[in-house]
């Protein structure tokens, strides 16, 4: 038995022997020959080369420290111990472990059952799902161009900037939640609860009350369930399409792959003058979506109450009050050109259902029922939160000089785009039932905010004339926001008492699941079910936010010049409108899969439309600056560029991103102290 052992040890003491032969021929040899008188000390390893060498060591078997005894082994080895005094016992039944068959008292032996435990086994089910966006973009483009030979003073249009702040603050009478502070917490979404709550009942008890006096538009409605589309306050079948409603931004509109044509494009008739300035065609949108799945099943079973609420708030602000000044032979003349700008709320309220596949039976046709469950557990409160804040703030107040120079121009001091995009997709897991032992606070909040002030002044002697064309209003304002809950209001039934009793045998980790469980109609063609037991609440709130506020205040002086009485086909357009303020928010919430919601408390539902508009008529006149630079600095700065004889200019400073490759004049501006 120990022969592999006695075999390493032979072959161990061979190599060293070898390895020590070779040692003391090379000492030889480093001592020419000589041997040393002197004796040598004893060496240690050397000793076991002595015929006299002997080792009191136990020489036992290879043990990898592994133990095994089974009950098999067990019970051989007994048996032959408790035979072992016997005169017929077989010897060799001891080295084999087991007993011979021959063996008069043998008796056939059963390998006993495994232990398992007979309780029901848990599994961890899904955790909280939480997520705040804030996405915020900030944009000024004050541009001054003058085309003229002539000093125009500069005029301060700070006051916009005033006036956009008073309009957003007078925006929050129109979107009472609109100012909530972002949560994620028990008390902070059940306080939000509480508020739609107050606020919903006093709207049905005591009607809607005028949030400003001098509202154009004002429209509350507040039900317990709701599936329509409102256009700022009218009922309407179908939600329009943006596409129809968007200005045309003339030279500011992108460029398009051009069409293939089989004529000639080349032009024959000698150029004329023309001046083309696009100072408006701002773009301005918050765009926003979430589909939010949470958990997926058939079947929801809450123990405790369920609250749901969907609110829209949308409110549309500008200001578009545009005045020509013009020459005439008495003097000064004034008119206020039309305004021809669109605000529209749109909220939309929609309901679907999710259709379950048919049930499945077998051979004979009877309907197949589940036989076995696995059950998911999660301790405490489940949160889906979906918070999304999104902000545009832009001013492109533009101050022109301009005239008529005799060459073609084009010139774009606005065109801006700015927009900020958030999408959610939230999917879980699936299962067959959810069972939740406390609340469940379902929750979508929409807020919208478009603020615009297009306040322009046309101030020449040549405004009034036949060649000049002002484009100074035609904005839109759009408020889109869309609430989609798939699952139908009426699904909620009472607790049956086998889902109390189903409750109560995963708590006590029953295996057996309870037959009125198995014999549910919605599990029909079910074989098996995954249920998950949420113990605490169900938070599902999804929210949007959106503000956008663009100040577009142009002032344009026309000069007259030489060149516009030797020209008179001379051409001026002035854009100062055309500008697009959006907000679209979509949200989809999946509330169930299937068609039935036991239970056990009471049913909170609320829905709120709140839409608003206001039209402000500002007459605030912008005033010259009255800081301005010496005479000496503006004679330093001018050098009396002749442009007379320049070719066809474009001037895009809204598009131009060359700023971002400029490098400071100053080489010790990034100089780090």
């Amino acid at each position: 038995m120990h022969a592999d052992k006695i075999s390493e040890m032979i072959a161990n003491f061979i190599g060293y022997l070898h390895l020590t032969v070779e040692d003391d021929r090379m000492r030889i040899h480093l001592n020419e020959g000589k041997v040393e008188k002197l004796e040598a000390a004893a060496n240690v390893d050397m000793q076991s080369l002595d015929p006299r060498f002997a080792s009191n060591l136990l020489l036992d078997d290879y043990d990898p420290s592994v133990t095994y005894k089974g009950a098999f082994v067990k019970f051989a080895m007994g048996k032959i111990r408790q035979r072992a005094d016997d005169d017929d016992y077989h010897a060799d039944s001891y080295w084999r472990g087991v007993p011979r068959i021959d063996d008069p008292d043998y008796s056939p032996w059963h390998m006993p059952a495994i232990s398992e435990d007979p309780r029901l086994p848990i599994f961890m089910g899904p955790g909280s799902i939480i997520s705040h966006m804030t996405q915020v973009n900030l944009l000024q483009d004050d541009d001054y161009l003058n085309l003229t030979d002539q000093h125009v003073a500069r005029m301060d249009t700070r006051f916009v900037v005033e006036r956009l702040n008073e309009y957003a603050f007078e925006a929050r009478a129109y979107t009472p939640f609109g100012s909530l502070d972002r949560t994620d917490t028990y008390e902070g979404l059940t306080a939000i609860h509480g508020q739609i709550r107050e606020y919903a009942e006093d709207l049905l008890q005591n009607g809607p009350r005028s949030s400003h006096d001098n509202a154009e538009v004002h429209f509350v409605q507040a039900a317990q369930s709701m599936e329509a589309v409102f256009i700022n306050g009218e009922l309407v079948d179908e939600a329009p399409d943006l596409n129809d409603y968007l200005p045309d931004r003339g030279l500011a509109t992108p460029p398009s792959e051009p069409e293939e044509s089989d004529v000639s494009l080349s032009l024959t008739d000698p150029p004329k003058g023309s001046l083309e300035v696009e100072a408006g065609a701002n773009v301005v949108s918050n765009i926003a979506a979430v589909t939010n799945v949470g958990i997926m099943a058939p079947v929801m079973a809450v123990m405790g109450n369920y609250s749901q609420a969907d609110v829209i708030n949308q409110v549309t602000i500008y200001s578009d009050h545009d005045v020509i000044t013009y020459q005439t032979l008495g003097g000064q003349e004034q008119e206020v050109l039309p305004a021809t700008t669109i605000a529209m709320n749109i909220g939309v309220f929609e309901h679907s259902s999710y259709q379950m596949p048919s049930s499945d039976a077998d051979e004979t046709g009877t309907p197949i029922f589940p036989t076995h469950w696995q059950v998911s557990v999660v301790e405490g409160d489940v949160s889906f939160v979906q918070w999304i804040e999104q902000y545009n703030f832009i001013t492109d107040n533009d101050q022109l000089a301009v005239t008529s120079t005799g060459i073609e121009m084009s010139v774009i001091i606005g065109g801006n785009t700015m927009v900020n995009l958030a999408s959610y997709l939230g999917v879980s897991l699936q299962y067959d039932l959810v069972i939740v032992g406390g609340n469940v606070l379902d929750m979508n909040i929409i807020s919208q905010v478009a603020v615009l002030y297009d306040n322009d002044w046309i101030v020449g002697a040549g405004s009034a004339s036949a060649d000049a064309t002002y484009n100074t209003s035609g904005n839109l304002l759009w408020n889109r926001a869309s609430i989609h809950n798939v699952g139908d209001n009426d699904r909620f039934e009472a607790m049956p008492d086998y889902m109390v009793k189903t409750v109560e045998a995963i708590e006590n980790r029953d295996p057996m699941m309870p037959e009125g469980l198995a014999t549910d109609p919605n599990f029909e063609g079910f074989e098996g079910l995954r249920v998950l037991y949420i113990t605490g609440n169900l938070y599902d709130v999804s929210l949007i936010k959106q503000v956008s506020v663009l100040g577009d205040a142009d002032h344009v002086t026309e000069a007259a010049n030489a060149v516009v009485s030797a020209n008179l086909d001379a051409e001026i357009t002035i854009s100062t409108g055309h500008n697009a303020v959006v907000n679209l928010a979509s949200i989809i919430d999946y509330d169930t899969f299937g068609s039935t919601t036991y239970l056990g408390g009471n049913l909170y539902s609320d829905v709120i439309l709140i839409q608003g508009g206001l039209v402000d008529d500002d007459e605030t006149q912008p005033l010259p600056v009255e800081h301005r630079l010496a005479n000496e600095v503006i004679a330093f700065l001018d050098d009396h560029a002749d442009t007379s004889d320049s070719d066809d200019a474009v001037i895009s400073s809204g598009r131009d991103l060359s700023w971002t490759n400029v490098n400071p004049a100053d080489v010790m501006q990034t100089v780090v102290h």
